[in-house]
């Protein structure tokens, strides 16, 4: 377990976030401000990934991840859910090696057995080939919900009860988070979300309890580096203090 992230408590002046997630949302709103296809707005969406990931080396954020397809996502029109699944094989085939040159480790959270049996070939060969990268760990939430997440962690812990593992009294806040998809990552500092809307939409619910929220109303496709270290800049000037009273 990686112990979550709760810097020292400060005033303005906070260091750089540790983790930053972020909802990437507005590519089928960018596609028809521009007359194009939904297909063109994903892609667009795609090379933003870029622009975020740079923004993260260029900072010094050490875990980035990023909302890229929702468990209700499934429920969209099949060929949207086609051409994503043809971009993120794209993205996977083209993107992993400059990745694994840049020191950047690939991890994916979420429901893998919804995805297609070559999508988690390519995802279990992307992780394999970075798992010794330490500049930046990228985490890709891939057919993800966090009430899901939830849920099955109570799962969990239900069954090790019932097999004597452990008592009800041993559940504690820190041994239901062990059983989450991200248990190996701290908790993020900062969640951004594009498009103006301003909700969770079912993202990181459970971790997101004392993160700073950044709102956006630029769409995802219009993401650069430069917003996400602006980003970085505004929550500099945030004063986190998880519940203590002001200095």
């Amino acid at each position: 377990m990686v112990a979550q992230s709760q810097p020292a408590i400060s005033g303005p002046g906070l260091a750089v976030p540790r983790h930053v997630a972020i909802i990437m949302d507005g590519n089928g709103r960018w596609a028809v401000r521009h007359n194009k296809p939904r297909s063109v707005g994903h892609k667009r969406g795609a090379e933003a990934v870029r622009e975020a990931i740079e923004g993260a080396l260029n900072s010094g954020v050490e875990y980035l991840t990023l909302y890229a397809f929702s468990s209700e996502n499934w429920n969209r029109p099949q060929d949207e859910v086609s051409d994503l699944m043809g971009l993120l094989k794209l993205y996977l085939s083209r993107e992993v090696k400059t990745m694994h040159k840049q020191g950047v480790r690939l991890q994916v959270i979420g429901r893998k057995e919804m995805l297609s049996s070559d999508i988690r070939e390519m995802i279990s060969r992307a992780e394999t080939l970075t798992a010794e990268n330490s500049r930046l760990t990228l985490v890709i939430a891939l057919s993800y919900g966090s009430r899901d997440e939830i849920v099955e962690a109570a799962k969990k812990l239900v069954g090790k009860v019932l097999e004597g593992k452990i008592s009800a009294s041993d559940i504690t806040e820190d041994v239901l988070a062990d059983e989450l998809m991200t248990s190996s990552l701290p908790d993020p500092d900062l969640i951004i979300r594009t498009s103006g809307e301003q909700r969770l939409s079912n993202f990181l619910m459970w971790q997101a309890a004392y993160s700073e929220f950044l709102f956006l109303d630029l769409l995802w496709p219009d993401f650069s580096k430069e917003t996400f270290q602006d980003a970085v800049s505004e929550y500099q000037t945030r004063d986190r203090r998880y519940g203590a009273r002001p200095q």
